[in-house]
């Protein structure tokens, strides 16, 4: 006998039950960040933990940007101050946590995790390498005059 589950008919007299399969998919989320050093008792504290972590990266870019330390911004790294690496830095540290905490990708296998987030870490490193490139060009355009590449 055939029984109707809403999306498709499974037999009744087999061991594989639907509803069961539902069941098993809903599984406990693991309740520690930064590789098991801190441990959270619910996923409520947990939320909450990489909440205020998050927080405090923010509130370093924050102090970063209004303090701009002068070490940061004379001294340069690759044609850029120190300072946008740090904040560069900070902001992939951000996306990652967002990532992999909000959105469980913790959870998810081993494949699929590297494919959405190293896929994403390289465009957005990309993106800000092309923003970086084109804005210095500008800022040489406004600080010497109108530059003409001869190819």
């Amino acid at each position: 006998m055939w029984i109707w589950y809403g999306c498709l008919y499974l037999p009744s007299s087999t061991l594989f039950n639907f509803f069961d399969l539902l069941a098993n998919m809903a599984h406990e989320h693991k309740l520690e960040i930064f590789r098991g050093l801190l441990k959270f008792k619910s996923n409520i504290t947990k939320i909450w933990g990489v909440f205020a972590f998050l927080c405090f990266v923010t509130a370093i870019e924050v102090f970063l940007g209004i303090v701009k330390p002068e070490a940061m911004v004379d001294h340069r790294l690759l044609a850029m101050k120190w300072l946008n690496w740090i904040f560069i830095f900070l902001t992939l540290v951000k996306a990652y946590y967002i990532t992999w905490d909000f959105m469980h990708m913790r959870d998810e296998t081993k494949g699929l995790r590297r494919a959405v987030v190293w896929t994403a870490v390289f465009l957005i490193c990309y993106l800000i390498l092309i923003l970086l490139i084109e804005g210095d060009y500008i800022f040489d355009v406004y600080r010497d005059g109108f530059i003409k590449f001869n190819f």
